[in-house]
């Protein structure tokens, strides 16, 4: 058995799964835009402040992998957006687009045997490759079990 094919599949894998929970693609498909912006009483965020969290927290740590000059957010609050609701359904929409299409960026990168899942990141203070993942795919879990938190408190899951 080739562990190294084993692991980079399963790592590309655990991205989008939705073995143990609910995925991501299913946790925001069909939330009607007059919800989008509402956070339901007792919960923090809502349905859009979940998504563009997890957009931009993931796009983050996909820059923090791959690019030598990333460059850290001044704080904490730059991974949420200002607004409970967004501007727009077209800006819904290019979200959960770009967190599809920088988790296919992930995943190439899980997937790619030029790239040493176990060498430390040169700009970082000790993170790999393999940490960076399994971040991004444990936080992930944690926020869309939020989403779907937030969509039974809205009366929008089934």
């Amino acid at each position: 058995m080739d562990h190294d094919s084993a692991l980079r599949k399963q790592l590309a894998a655990i991205l989008d799964w939705g073995d143990a929970h609910a995925s991501f693609d299913s946790a925001v498909k069909g939330i009607p835009p007059r919800l989008r912006g509402s956070t339901p009483p007792g919960l923090a965020h809502s349905p859009w402040q979940l998504l563009e969290h997890l957009r931009l927290t993931q796009w983050d740590i996909l820059d923090f992998s791959v690019n030598p000059h990333y460059e850290e957010p001044a704080s904490m609050e730059e991974y949420w957006p200002e607004s409970a609701a967004p501007p727009s359904d077209k800006a819904w929409d290019e979200s959960v687009a770009a967190v599809k299409h920088d988790r296919e960026q992930l995943k190439r990168l899980a997937a790619d045997k030029n790239v040493d899942l176990f060498a430390k990141i040169p700009h970082g203070s000790g993170q790999t490759i393999l940490r960076e993942l399994l971040l991004v795919a444990d936080h992930t879990a944690y926020h869309v079990g939020q989403l779907v938190d937030a969509r039974r408190a809205l009366g929008i899951w089934e």
